[in-house]
C-alpha cells in the first residue's frame, strides 16, 4: 500500500512569513481520542468569535467556505460580532506573557485548532493544546451550576469564552 504524500502549506500573512507545515491527516479526521470539539472552525467563525478580528489576514490558508458566513471585521475587534455580543478575549500580549503562544501558531489556540482540523500534527504542541482545551470544562461546570439551562443571558462572557474553545455554549 502506498503512503499518501503530505500536502505542504506555505503561510505568508501578517504574523508568519514563509512558515511551512505538512498536512499529515485528512481534514477533520483522526483526532486525538481525548479531543472532541463540538464545533468546527467554520461554525465558530459563523457564530462569531474573537470580535471578528482573528482571521482577517489569513484566509488563503484555509478553505474559502469557512469564510462565506464568517463574522469578521478587518478594522478592529468588535465584540458585537461575537455570538453573545460581549468581549471575552484577552489581548495577544497577555497570551504571550503567560506562555500560551508557540512559534508555530503565533495567534494561539484557535489557529492551532484550525491547522489541526485541516490535518497538521505536531505531537508536543497538539498534546499541550488538547490539555488546555480539556481544562476549559471547568468553565462549563460553572455555567451549568450557576445558570438555568440555555439561559443565554446568564454568564455571557464565560459562555463566549467557552465558544472560543469549540464547546457549544449555546446549548448549555
Amino acid at each position: 500500500m502506498q503512503k499518501r504524500k503530505s500536502k505542504v502549506v506555505i503561510v505568508n500573512d501578517k504574523m508568519q512569513k514563509d512558515y511551512r507545515y505538512a498536512l499529515a491527516e485528512q481534514p477533520a479526521k483522526n483526532f486525538d481520542q481525548r479531543f472532541k470539539p463540538e464545533l468546527t472552525p467554520k461554525e465558530m467563525l459563523k457564530f462569531g468569535i474573537f470580535g471578528g478580528k482573528y482571521m482577517t489576514d489569513c484566509r488563503k490558508e484555509f478553505p474559502a467556505d469557512w469564510f462565506k458566513e464568517a463574522k469578521l471585521c478587518s478594522e478592529k475587534h468588535d465584540p458585537k460580532l461575537n455570538y453573545f455580543g460581549v468581549n471575552a478575549s484577552q489581548p495577544l500580549s497577555e497570551w504571550r506573557k503567560r506562555g500560551w503562544i508557540y512559534p508555530e501558531d503565533p495567534r494561539g489556540w484557535f489557529q492551532w485548532y484550525c491547522r489541526y482540523y485541516q490535518g497538521r500534527r505536531i505531537r508536543e504542541e497538539d498534546d499541550w493544546q488538547i490539555k488546555r482545551w480539556l481544562a476549559i470544562k471547568r468553565h462549563i461546570a460553572q455555567i451549568k451550576k450557576n445558570c438555568r439551562p440555555q439561559d443565554k443571558s446568564c454568564r455571557p462572557r464565560q459562555r463566549q469564552a467557552v465558544l472560543h474553545w469549540a464547546y457549544d455554549s449555546r446549548r448549555i
